[in-house]
């Protein structure tokens, strides 16, 4: 009974850890407009980012990445290209920009935004892994 009991422990465990959880976690800082990219608690970039501008919100709070796309043309801003996007929280994603100069300051409607190179970059390390944990702080 005791080593069904442990045994059952054990597979528990094991359904509830994702290799994100260990893996990857991008924090995005929305008062220094910057994301630190830990990779096994390490960390392995740092990136100027443009998050939401007056009027609008990137949502501070603990995430995971709920689904990917290489691709995603937004429907909300006149289909807008949005490569290698992270969605996070509904409609909320990282993902690239060719805006590049208005990174470091805020400038979105509430996503994440990084240089095309920065986000290809995240997006193929989360892909390896298969998921991250994203950490928004003000």
């Amino acid at each position: 009974m005791r080593s069904a009991r442990l045994l059952l422990a054990i597979f528990a465990l094991a359904l509830g850890a994702s290799p994100a959880s260990a893996g990857i976690l991008a924090r995005v800082d929305n008062a220094r407009q910057t994301m630190s990219v830990f990779v096994d608690d390490r960390l392995a970039f740092t990136w100027p980012v443009s998050t939401a501008r007056a009027g609008y919100r990137t949502p501070a709070g603990h995430y995971r990445v709920q689904r990917m796309h290489r691709m995603w043309h937004s429907r909300t801003y006149g289909m807008a290209p949005m490569p290698y996007s992270l969605f996070f929280y509904g409609g909320y994603a990282i993902h690239g920009t060719s805006a590049v100069r208005q990174l470091g300051r805020p400038a979105s409607h509430g996503c994440v935004r990084l240089a095309p190179g920065h986000a290809r970059t995240l997006f193929s390390l989360v892909e390896r892994r298969g998921g991250a944990r994203i950490r928004i702080v003000n």
